[in-house]
């Protein structure tokens, strides 16, 4: 009997304990996140908007301001440059300049052209005329400015078009919560384009559009190598629109296998205006050191005569 009421006591006890206030504490359980009211849109009606926006700009020329950060886990360490003035130029089907300016002075810190093929960089800074091709990569940790491509910043810059006869397009749907203002988490929806291409080694992914359900608009650009790494991660936003084309205004391009990170922030943006050839046109300035990236072991020279 002793067990018995030993343990009926504990069964009493356990009874009364909601009933004492002194002897718990409740509190309140927000929800995990805030939902948003979400917009729907079909696979074709996405791929449809690709098509269009990649028709409908054939040119920008703009002004902007462009932030650098260059390092990461390979490297060791992470540099922030000082924000600089600049400009951008491209015409398709594959042409990019893209010019900077020192602080304050605004001398020119760089000024780098390309056809789509091969491209050329003069860092007058440094005497340092750069010649190479965009399918040649070399990574140099010492000269992070050299590892830039024009064409990474064009194919960020600009949508391509879905090819039908050499693209697969399929649909997904993703959902994530996202940290905003006030610590508070928000429910982030996204449509997901997956890009299939059929290259020389097969298919491949190629690149992943992501479209925030919130505006239907892509937020965000995966571009794949052939071995199917992540070659460049192009963020959109603040989003403006130029005689009814959407564009963004603030453009983050980063290149996680060179460690490198470059955002634009447009200051003034022109679309479809005439872009004529002498814009994308950059000599050899005389007495320059000339680097040859696409060669056996990055040659380099001085002046006219002594290019290989």
């Amino acid at each position: 009997m002793s067990f018995f009421f030993r343990y009926r006591g504990a069964f009493i006890l356990l009874a009364i304990l909601p009933l004492t206030g002194c002897l718990f504490r409740s509190r309140i359980v927000e929800p995990p996140f805030i939902s948003v009211q979400l917009k729907t849109a079909t696979q074709q009606q996405l791929i449809d908007y690709i098509n269009t926006q990649a028709g409908s700009i054939q040119s920008m020329q703009a002004t902007v301001d462009i932030d650098t950060t260059v390092g990461g886990v390979k490297k060791g360490k992470v540099t922030d440059y000082e924000e600089i003035r600049g400009y951008v130029l491209a015409r398709k089907p594959a042409m990019l300049r893209m010019i900077g300016l020192m602080p304050i002075v605004r001398n020119k810190a760089f000024d780098m052209v390309s056809d789509g093929e091969g491209f050329k960089l003069w860092i007058p800074p440094k005497n340092r005329f750069v010649v190479g091709r965009n399918d040649v990569e070399t990574h140099n940790p010492s000269q992070p400015l050299e590892n830039l491509r024009p064409q990474h910043i064009y194919d960020a810059l600009l949508l391509r078009h879905i090819d039908p006869e050499n693209e697969i397009a399929v649909l997904e749907n993703d959902t994530e919560l996202v940290t905003e203002a006030k610590s508070r988490k928000v429910s982030r929806a996204d449509y997901i384009v997956d890009v299939i291409h059929k290259g020389n080694k097969g298919w491949m992914l190629s690149r992943k559009i992501v479209f925030s359900r919130t505006d239907l608009l892509p937020h965000r650009q995966l571009l794949y190598d052939e071995q199917g790494n992540v070659a460049t991660n192009a963020v959109y936003g603040n989003y403006k629109q130029d005689n009814g084309i959407d564009f963004p205004w603030q453009i983050e391009i980063a290149r996680p296998q060179e460690e490198y990170d470059i955002t634009l922030n447009i200051v003034k943006l022109d679309l479809n205006q005439p872009l004529p050839d002498d814009k994308f046109i950059l000599e050899q300035p005389a007495g320059a050191e000339v680097v040859h990236l696409d060669k056996p072991e990055a040659q380099s020279s001085s002046g006219p005569q002594g290019e290989r």
